[in-house]
């Protein structure tokens, strides 16, 4: 039996012969494949943004199963995606388009107005005349392009983010004239790909021009569901006036228009909620086949292939088709794969949707691959005023950066300031001698004197504290690795079905958790792994592959979390994730009666229970497992001492799973390696136009406008106040303000019950503004909360206004983030400096990179202990990660090579000048990656960088490179010293040097009359009158003959 479109076809031809201008008993997605049968331009409207982008989806899967061209949806104004939309539409020739009724009344250009700019190959086209297009168009020069609407001028390089495009492109002028065009990685900065051509399309919006309707005068305008249009725009019927309209309508409306007679699957008997398991399911597609056809979309291969196992297993057969053969099909029941939002029935024909099937999944925000994560750790920008650490002279104050002539040469030095006005001078290529000093909040660091023993006497002592500290962990590993645990089975086909169920594509972070773990699981001592990641990043998914693993070998997995909040929504989560497979989940609160919790409890005894979620409830003495084999602890530090040694008698010979959505610094992760087991999520969300930060005076106004703009569009905000005394008072203000709202209070003082009772009713959308301390700072994954408003932000953290603004933009609706402040006189200074910080928290802005430090600090006490925080502040964060890895390492018995630093004073400009990179943050974060490479490759590497992003390098760069590239190579052979004295070269030795005296004996010997011994033991070159590529060419040739290649 085929798939039965006539009623399709018929309403179609209604359409375009214009017999009927209603549509009704439209149920679930067979609007979607109406639309998608239409041939003639047409503009479908839709109530709201989620309905519109459903819809898209929807017609996305059935215009590749009809072989029709696929429509462009428009999103709103403010939405992350709407510029790629525009440009979809100026540049796709608008055959179809869905638009929700906000997007479609949005000014746009006029068709041939919209600004396209072209670049090619070749092409002779003026530089400064681009740039200034690229102004018109709204592009926003920045030091380091990192996200859409973005550019950045570097000489004869030019580096372009579109809105339409998933990489930027890098455009190097020669003159007037187009060299190279390339895409590039926004992580790493460098070329990906050579292309031939592009366009540009603009940023932003025009102030004057058409709306949608208008714009597209000639297409066909259908409006899905009128009513519901009609009531949230009760004005909309005057922009239509004078114009057809085609009504699209799921009721069943007797006597109106076309009645296309579809109906819902409900009834019979496939639904989640009609049947106890998915193997129901099965039993009954098997009675319904013989007289119907019937299409199950999955919207991964993993559910598809999982379907198909089950049909197997009850013997009977199905076939798994690519969307395009199904109308193909002669007779049957197919399994197909896309994405569809729900099922509908006609006649003999079914078509069921993954929702359907297995229930609505979580909400989940796409995840890309991290692109900004690397780039971020690399640039370390030091303002005046900052505090530095140097490491053999200690903590000083930033001056800046001076140039001084030497004799005939310039160079680049790093000012710093000590006790007592004494200045030092780093020359800027022995920048890895200086680090910017991070301490936890509060910590004001102690300048030290210039040469006095203080310095060495604080590090030692620190020394000895991590010492101890490290000694500690050591035993803990050793006492660890000695029990014996459980060794998990491998993973089989059955693990591969249920990764291939996950409906999104994993994270390269994900991904490397995942196998961390289960190769941990594997083994036959108990796992002790920590999984770092904010909330919403993807942890949820490792933990559930996790827990498949401890069941597949009949153990039991319990999932220990800090809220009940949190409780139900794993939950839940974890219901639909696993709702394919044989797996009885449940969970502990308080929410439960008596006898539900007495019942659980004694199904959790008998082995009934394979997966337990709970919150310190998990701990009570009345709980019992039956055979308990993994133990996932969500953020550990939170619970108090009492539950702690609870979860230490669960812990003996269970493999453990710890969660942190804290930042865990990737210092730490290398310094504990071997010690605790590290996984990390670092992969930021999507897209950083998600949460628009405004900064603003408490003003009645604006906080009402928020509010009642996040409501309108069916959303919940956060009001966040930190002071519990007056916290009901501005609830109360807020009724006023926002009349109608639903509001709820929610503060760290309030019974357990009580809170959760408030939380719950948020987490279920019964209050839609929830007034709150900073209890909401972590922990909360609600997509619909796309506002949030602060108060008194000036008084917060910076870490803490970071995650309190990342509980919202979790899902694809523009979010809003609200940053308090009382008139800027009252704000203290460093306040002031803070909220600025709050304006930059773009990717790159260095708010942002503060507030990640903040963070990683904060995440390393949580890991290390309170005790610590003083020992970081003492020394600052980094040389206590350099120095607490070096502890672990000499615990562990492991040989640390000696490294010899040579000094090199050749007196050559050496520098890379402000002309070459004009951004003092990116010139110096380069001077770094210069001074720590270690290997001639390394450099190489660096040369090809500068050479990509920064264009050919000026003489005094590639100075730079060559001075470097002996310096590595002279602390290969223990060099300590190689210096220019009236243009004798002279080379030092270290003691324990492996420059054998045979060797330096053959040197004299080729460069007789020119090198001469030293009574220190080394040796010197006459290269007076000699220019610089000869003394390079000479100083390399030397060093490989004393046992150095070009490889080094």
């Amino acid at each position: 039996m085929p798939f039965d479109i006539s009623i399709f076809q018929e309403a179609v031809k209604a359409i375009e012969e214009e017999k009927a201008d209603t549509f009704t008993s439209l149920i679930g997605s067979s609007d979607a494949l109406l639309f998608s049968m239409l041939s003639s331009p047409s503009l479908l409207l839709c109530p709201s943004e989620e309905r519109a982008n459903e819809l898209h989806s929807d017609v996305l899967f059935w215009s590749k199963l009809c072989g029709t061209d696929p429509p462009v949806v428009i999103q709103p104004e403010g939405s992350p995606g709407r510029l790629k939309s525009i440009a979809d539409l100026y540049t796709s020739h608008k055959g179809k388009v869905i638009a929700s009724v906000d997007a479609a009344l949005s000014t746009l250009w006029r068709n041939e107005e919209f600004p396209l700019t072209g670049l090619s190959k070749a092409e002779c086209v003026e530089r400064d005349e681009v740039i200034r297009e690229l102004y018109a168009m709204g592009y926003l020069n920045v030091p380091v392009v990192s996200g859409t609407g973005e550019i950045s001028i570097r000489g004869g390089i030019l580096d372009i983010f579109p809105p339409d495009m998933e990489f930027p492109v890098r455009v190097e002028f020669f003159g007037d004239e187009i060299e190279s065009l390339r895409f590039f990685d926004v992580d790493t900065q460098l070329s990906v790909k050579e292309i031939e051509e592009i366009w540009i399309c603009p940023v932003i919006e025009p102030e004057k021009g058409p709306d949608l309707i208008n714009l597209m005068p000639e297409s066909r305008l259908i409006l899905s569901e009128p009513d519901d249009i009609r009531r949230r725009h009760p004005e909309i019927d005057e922009l239509f006036e004078g114009k057809k309209i085609i009504s699209f309508r799921s009721l069943p409306l007797e006597g109106e228009g076309f009645n296309c007679s579809i109906n819902s699957p409900a009834g019979l008997g496939l639904l989640r909620d009609e049947r106890k398991s998915v193997e129901g399911l099965v039993k009954r597609v098997n009675e319904l086949r013989r007289n119907a056809f019937i299409m199950m979309v999955c919207s991964s291969e993993g559910q598809a292939h999982r379907l198909k196992d089950l049909f197997i297993e009850q013997n009977s057969d199905i076939t798994i088709l690519s969307s395009d053969n199904v109308l193909k099909e002669i007779r049957g029941t197919a399994i197909t794969i896309g994405e569809l939002s729900r099922g509908f029935t006609y006649q003999e024909t079914i078509v069921l949707a993954g929702a359907d099937i297995f229930g609505m999944r979580p909400a989940f925000k796409p995840i890309r691959k991290s692109r900004v994560s690397k780039l971020i750790s690399s640039i370390e920008d030091f303002k005046k005023g900052d505090y530095l650490v140097h490491i053999e002279h200690g903590i000083g104050k930033y001056l800046g950066i001076k140039k001084e002539r030497i004799e005939w040469h310039e160079d680049d030095f790093i000012t710093i300031e000590y006790l007592g006005g004494d200045k030092l001078f780093v020359p800027l290529e022995r920048i890895n001698y200086v680090q910017k000093y991070h301490a936890p909040e509060g910590i004001t660091p102690k300048i030290d004197r210039l040469g006095s023993k203080t310095w060495q006497r604080t590090r030692q002592k620190v020394k000895n504290k991590i010492k101890d500290m490290a000694g500690k962990l050591l035993k803990i590993y050793a006492r660890r690795t000695a029990a014996s645990g459980n060794a998990f089975s491998a993973d089989t086909e059955l693990h591969r079905e249920f990764d291939g169920f996950f409906p999104y594509e994993e994270t390269p972070d994900q991904l490397s958790s995942i196998n961390e773990i289960k190769r941990d699981m594997e083994q036959p001592v108990p796992m002790d792994r920590l999984l770092c990641g904010d909330v919403g990043y993807g942890k949820t998914e490792v933990i559930m592959r996790a827990c498949f693993k401890a069941v597949y070998d009949s153990k039991q997995a319990a999932v220990l979390v800090p809220t009940t909040i949190l409780a139900e929504q794993h939950y839940e989560t974890f219901v639909s994730r696993f709702s394919a497979f044989p797996i009885k989940i449940d969970f502990l609160s308080r929410f439960k009666s008596t006898a539900e919790l007495k019942q659980t409890l004694k199904s959790l005894a008998e082995g009934g229970v394979d997966i337990i979620i709970g919150t310190h409830r998990l701990l009570g003495k009345d709980v019992s497992f039956f055979n308990l084999g993994l133990l996932v602890i969500d953020e550990e530090h939170k619970f108090g001492v009492a539950h702690k040694e609870k979860m230490k008698a669960l812990k003996s010979n269970v493999d453990i799973l710890s969660l942190s959505a804290t930042p865990i610094p990737r210092t730490l992760h290398m310094a504990l390696s071997g010690i605790r087991g590290m996984s990390t999520i670092e992969t930021p969300p999507e897209d950083r136009l998600a949460v628009k930060s405004k900064v603003s005076r408490f003003n009645p106004t604006i906080i009402r406008e928020a509010l009642q703009h996040e409501i309108d569009r069916g959303g919940q905000a956060f009001f966040v106040h930190n002071r519990i005394h007056d916290i009901y008072e501005i609830g109360s203000f807020l009724s006023g303000l926002v009349p109608g709202a639903r509001i709820g209070v929610a503060h760290g003082q309030m019974n357990g019950k009580e809170l959760e009772q408030v939380m719950h009713k948020f987490f279920h959308r019964e209050i839609n503004i929830l007034v709150s301390t900073a209890i909401i700072g972590s922990g909360l994954d609600i997509p619909s909360a796309n506002t949030i408003i602060i108060n008194r932000a000036d008084r917060f953290g910076l870490a803490d206004l970071y995650q309190l603004r990342g509980r919202v933009g979790r899902s694809n609706v523009r979010a809003y983030a609200y940053f308090l402040i009382p008139g800027e006189d009252i704000i203290s200074e460093q306040a002031g400096k803070k909220l600025q910080a709050i304006k930059e928290m773009g990717y790159l802005g260095a708010g942002f990179r503060l507030a990640l430090k903040d963070l990683e600090i904060r995440g390393a006490g949580n890991l290390l202990g309170a005790e610590q925080s003083g020992h970081i502040g003492a020394v600052g964060f980094d040389m206590y990660m350099e120095m607490l890895e070096s502890a672990v390492s000499e615990l562990k018995g492991e040989k640390r090579v000696p490294e010899i630093e040579s000094s090199i004073e050749l007196k050559v400009t050496a520098i890379i000048s402000e002309e070459y990179i004009e951004d003092p943050d990116i010139r110096m974060s380069i001077y770094r990656k210069v001074a720590s490479a270690k290997e001639i490759e390394s450099l190489k590497k660096i040369l090809d960088e500068l050479k990509d992003r920064f264009g050919p390098l000026p003489e005094e760069t590639k100075r730079l490179i060559e001075i470097m590239e002996i310096k590595i190579m002279a602390m290969k052979l223990f060099i300590t010293k190689i210096e220019n004295i009236d243009g004798r070269i002279r080379i030092l030795f270290a003691t324990g040097t492996p420059v054998s005296s045979e060797k330096i004996f053959s040197l004299y010997n080729t460069r007789k009359g020119y090198l001469k011994f030293l009574p220190e033991g080394g040796i010197e070159l006459d290269m007076r009158g000699k220019k610089w590529e000869t003394v390079f060419w000479e100083l390399k040739e030397v060093m490989k003959e004393l046992g150095v290649h070009n490889n080094a």
